[in-house]
């Protein structure tokens, strides 16, 4: 059997997976700030997540997912400067930061599901979890890990030895001003733990604490909310690969802090950014993005961005470009037109599913796994191509032997129950002939013993 092997953003190492508990697995994933419209490059996150999360199924783990909501606590500057992305928003659309974060909440679940994307255990929002969030840096300040500013509850880096670790980041060389100001900050490095409401500012989501007034840093959220569902240690937590030199060097610092325990997880995994040519990152801060409802606007099925997601490793960077997605969209119909064609024999090609799993189980290899399913649809002596696509799809969701229901048109109903009399007859040749013709119209016919049933070429 194929040992599952997982890339380890900690070890900077390809690893055998092995669970804290025997087939059990604890996965956290860090979610929306729900305060726009989610765009395909965020999507790429839980695509590979959700790829993670069905291969650790496909190897017979009982997979515990939670994945968070940002609601409260995201400022708009790395050095917890700024306003709050959530109540900024609520201001320029004239709602509640309430109603904003539960609309742009659900147009990000709509497409969520639109890539058939398994939902986690638990979606955790940041404003349901402020006492586990309090609590958590209560922890830290008996401990002597925080210290107070005009402006709020600083964790001070300089008493976490370890910090730094994820991203291997040289703390000495970093200096103020060069993105970060120091401020009333020990440490460049430092962070916001709990953030006072400026005086004479009401702000809509603000809550009492033992430090006064205000809201939580973003990071603790995090910690809080996963420690919570999964526990003081779990075995991995994955994001994109921008929150590997602060947020979750952070969530690090704080966690194995509070809890006293090293590693708090065990295996971090991170994606690569979706970029336009040039580099240029897709992100909202720029404007530059692309919704999952454009792509459905402009004829692209929602299932042919995933499907284009597994042209690389998730590791790596993937080039946005509407020539790539139009390609995407080419290859997916013909692989379904393909799949369609094949006539199921009851079962599941068992050599090409250990290809497939060996694959799989190398760091969630999904362009090799393509390569595996692409060469059994391909060969002509092959048997039990349908079982084993079947089998596959558990972990592309893809739904590659789905077919829709659509209208027949009265001249292709015609032509197949024409096609149906000369089966009767036993006139073969003729029926081969009619069947190729309907083949050649768009549609693909179905024998069975209860008549015959017509399915659209995609």
């Amino acid at each position: 059997m194929n040992m599952l092997k997982l890339a380890n953003t900690l070890t900077k190492k390809k690893e055998e997976f092995k669970p804290i508990k025997k087939g059990k697995v604890g996965l956290y994933t860090c979610g929306p700030t729900v305060y726009w419209y989610g765009h395909a490059g965020n999507m790429r996150s839980y695509i590979f997540a959700d790829v993670l999360k069905r291969v650790l199924v496909f190897n017979g783990f009982d997979v515990k997912h939670i994945i968070n909501v940002t609601d409260v606590g995201h400022l708009t500057s790395d050095a917890d400067e700024g306003e709050d992305k959530l109540e900024k928003s609520a201001k320029k659309e004239g709602k509640t930061a309430k109603e904003i974060s539960h609309f742009y909440f659900d147009a990000f679940r709509k497409d969520f599901l639109k890539l058939n994307l398994v939902e986690p255990f638990k979606w955790t929002w940041a404003t349901e979890h402020i006492e586990e969030q309090i609590a958590m840096i209560k922890t830290l300040e008996k401990k002597g890990f925080v210290y107070r500013t005009s402006d709020g509850i600083y964790y001070d880096t300089s008493k976490f030895g370890n910090y730094g670790k994820l991203s291997r980041k040289k703390i000495e060389k970093l200096e103020g001003g060069k993105r970060i100001a120091l401020g009333e900050k020990k440490n460049i490095t430092d962070f916001a733990l709990w953030k006072f409401s400026k005086p004479k500012e009401k702000r809509q989501q603000e809550w009492d604490s033992p430090w006064g007034v205000g809201f939580p840093g973003w990071h603790i959220e995090c910690s809080a909310m996963a420690s919570k569902y999964l526990g003081k240690h779990f075995d991995i937590h994955t994001g994109g690969e921008d929150h590997i030199p602060i947020h979750h060097e952070n969530e690090i610092a704080q966690s194995e802090a509070t809890f006293g325990k090293s590693p708090w997880v065990n295996y971090w995994m991170h994606n690569g950014f979706l970029n336009f040519k040039g580099g240029k990152k897709m992100s909202k801060s720029t404007g530059a993005i692309k919704t999952i409802g454009e792509l459905e606007e402009g004829g692209i099925n929602p299932l042919v961005y995933k499907y284009f997601n597994y042209s690389a490793n998730y590791r790596r960077p993937l080039t946005w470009s509407e020539e790539a997605i139009e390609n995407a969209a080419g290859s997916y119909k013909r692989l379904r037109n393909i799949i369609g064609a094949i006539e199921n024999d009851g079962k599941a090609n068992e050599n090409y599913l250990d290809k497939f799993r060996a694959r799989i189980n190398d760091d969630l290899d999904m362009p090799g796994a393509m390569a595996i399913l692409w060469e059994l649809i391909r060969d002509k002596k092959a048997k039990g191509k349908v079982g084993a696509i079947k089998k596959m799809d558990e972990v592309f969701g893809l739904d590659l032997l789905e077919r829709s229901e659509v209208e027949v048109p009265a001249d292709i109903k015609k032509l197949a129950d024409k096609r149906e009399k000369v089966r009767e007859e036993k006139d073969w040749k003729k029926s081969d002939e009619l069947r190729d013709k309907l083949k050649d119209m768009g549609w693909i016919v179905r024998d069975g013993k209860d008549g015959y049933k017509l399915e659209k070429i995609l």
